[in-house]
């Protein structure tokens, strides 16, 4: 089943989603900063088939990766980060 894509201009909509996806989201920025074109990104994290369904692809990789980078300016990746330095 498809879920939707999330809105990156409304905050608090699917606060479940972002919990369960972090580690996308953490991989999405990294891909990100390392330069990685985005249809290998799609294809590899958000298993979305950029031959197959191009605009899908783009549209999943570039909302998701908006997402990312504002769960980051909102530090919404502050309490995993304090829970891992807990297990260090």
């Amino acid at each position: 089943m498809l879920k939707p894509l999330l809105d990156t201009d409304v905050a608090d909509e699917a606060p479940g989603y972002d919990e369960e996806h972090l580690l996308t989201f953490i991989r999405l920025l990294d891909a990100s900063d390392e330069g990685a074109d985005w249809r290998e990104v799609s294809r590899i994290v958000l298993h979305v088939d950029s031959d197959k369904e191009p605009e899908r692809a783009f549209t999943a990789w570039q909302t998701h990766l908006a997402r990312a980078h504002w769960m980051t300016a909102i530090d919404i990746f502050f309490p995993v980060a304090r829970c891992e330095a807990r297990i260090w």
